[in-house]
């Protein structure tokens, strides 16, 4: 199997609901994340790759236009905004355009990380 990855980096705010009242998530905050997307593949293209890097720009675009630097409750719709809810909101806007894709990860600091990996 063979495996490729590429992060990208973005930051936005958001609130996290249902916590305990003194929980620092249940307040407005922000994050400097990192998504990681990862791609796999049995077998590779005519040119060598599991998919060119490149063709992931579209990503990057997204990222940039509708989620940078915005509210991720607003953008995503959703109340909980969880690193685990982001990975899986990308999971689904990636897999649809490139079916190589395997996980997705978001760091909200240096030492957190979670991944959707169906």
């Amino acid at each position: 199997m063979y495996t490729i990855s590429k992060e990208y980096h973005f930051s936005a705010s958001h609130v996290l609901y249902g916590l305990d009242d003194d929980h620092p998530c249940s307040r407005l905050h922000g994050h400097n994340y990192i998504v990681v997307v990862e791609l796999q593949s049995e077998t590779l293209n005519e040119s060598g790759f599991v998919r060119d890097y490149r063709e992931l720009d579209e990503l990057k675009r997204y990222i940039d236009d509708k989620i940078d630097h915005r509210h991720l409750n607003d953008v995503l719709g959703k109340d909980n905004t969880s690193a685990e809810n982001i990975a899986k909101h990308f999971y689904d806007w990636c897999k649809s355009r490139w079916p190589e894709v395997s996980a997705i990860s978001v760091k909200e600091t240096p030492k957190t990380l979670a991944t959707y990996r169906p």
